[in-house]
């Protein structure tokens, strides 16, 4: 399935990032398709990265977990962490067609971050369905 996303949409998809995820800390946030196209990306403007390089590797990223989850009998892994010694990268699938992937430091609890993503998927899904 195609779906089109008009200028109403984005903005709703910024806003909600900046609102529940820049705001709570996270450096960077963007919206991937599977594909690794960048659909919407918010950062704190505190450090530019590479997005566009980030969201291919993350799509492909995704892409070799979810082969990984059928060898071992599961249908996918429907969020991926990766820690570092000062920032980590959390992946979570919105739908179907998206990814969501932040980058965050150890100011951001994981745990605190996972609960305000099922808010934010739950936000982003009424936007996106």
């Amino acid at each position: 399935m195609s779906l089109i996303l008009g200028r109403q949409h984005l903005d709703k998809i910024q806003d909600t990032l900046q609102k529940n995820l820049i705001g709570l800390g996270v450096q960077n946030t963007m919206l991937i398709d599977m594909a690794g196209n960048v659909i919407v990306t918010v950062d704190n403007g505190v450090k530019k990265r590479d997005m566009y390089s980030l969201a291919a590797l993350a799509a492909a990223n995704f892409g070799a977990m979810c082969s990984m989850a059928k060898i071992v009998g599961e249908d996918e892994f429907s969020l991926l962490f990766h820690k570092g010694q000062k920032e980590n990268i959390y992946f979570s699938r919105v739908n179907d067609e998206f990814l969501l992937i932040n980058i965050f430091n150890n100011d951001v609890t994981l745990g605190f971050l996972r609960l305000k993503m099922a808010q934010v998927i739950e936000e982003l899904s009424s936007v996106l369905d």
